[in-house]
């Protein structure tokens, strides 16, 4: 628009109508009349955090950046929509969806409290020099929150289990515990274990991995947003990187699920919530 006024500018210096000169240029009078305002402190600043933000997290598209700058500056989507097209940032590339099974089925234990349900699963990759990397992602399905994952060259029941009993130790032994049919997980030193820790196992059907949704969905957010953005050159540098992204994930990233909330955010809310109701009521509450 600020050529068009420089044209009408122009054609009224030659003696042309303001009225003539917006018809040729086929543009409101309005618009050549009203100068366009300066942009606001607050939209240059935004602009600054959203270039920001799609540079160290491109896998982020509006709903979470705009969630992300609610928090930080209140201000709606559409704003924040708007100032990314302007920008011309990247959108996430699109996940190929498949079309959901029509099979009847009803997930077993469906988690209702923290540490009730935990699902576990491995994620294969390789370092730059071609060695091979096997980790262990554990989550819990109520909370989302990732519990661990742990990367090593082979991963056999016993580290599984090793790695389980860390977990249980300080957080306590969740109720059931879900996997797949994998020969790591159905290995019978691993279900002896489990029974004396008072741990049931559920496993999924052979071939219906949408019955792990919950690890899975994270499984592929952890392959996108962090292994195919990094390098690996060793199984220790691995470790680290993937222990960073893990506090990233649990801390910082918003979760569509949970209302745009990373998982210990919402957690540490529901803990304020359940104190806050004791207090009110430390006998239980009343009647009436």
């Amino acid at each position: 628009m600020s050529v068009e006024r420089s044209l009408a500018k122009l054609l009224g210096e030659k003696g042309l109508s303001e009225r003539r000169a917006c018809r040729v240029l086929n543009a409101k009078r309005s618009s050549i009349r009203n100068a366009a305002k300066p942009e606001s402190e607050l939209n240059a600043k935004l602009r600054v955090e959203l270039k920001s933000l799609s540079q160290d997290y491109s896998f982020y598209g509006t709903p979470r950046a705009s969630a992300v700058m609610w928090d930080r500056y209140g201000v709606n989507h559409k704003r924040v929509e708007r100032l990314r097209v302007e920008e011309g940032l990247p959108l996430p590339r699109k996940l190929k969806h498949y079309r959901p099974s029509t099979e009847p089925w009803e997930r077993p234990a469906e988690g209702t409290r923290p540490n009730e349900v935990w699902s576990l699963d491995f994620v294969h990759h390789r370092t730059e020099h071609g060695q091979e990397l096997k980790m262990l992602t554990v989550i819990d399905e109520y909370s989302r929150e990732c519990l661990e994952i742990r990367v090593e060259k082979q991963m056999k029941h016993d580290v599984v289990m090793e790695t389980l009993d860390e977990l249980m130790n300080e957080r306590g032994a969740p109720v059931y515990l879900r996997s797949d049919n994998g020969a790591e997980f159905i290995a019978a030193a691993l279900q002896e274990w489990l029974r004396a820790k008072g741990v049931k196992a559920i496993f999924i059907e052979p071939g219906h991995p949408w019955q792990n949704g919950y690890i899975e969905s994270f499984n592929g957010k952890f392959r996108a947003e962090c292994l195919d953005r990094e390098l690996f050159y060793s199984r220790a540098e691995a470790q680290i990187i993937v222990d960073r992204y893990r506090e990233f994930y649990n801390t910082e990233r918003p979760h569509s699920a949970l209302g745009y909330r990373a998982p210990l955010e919402v957690l540490a809310w529901q803990q304020r919530k359940i104190a806050t109701i004791r207090n009110d009521f430390p006998g239980g509450r009343k009647e009436g």
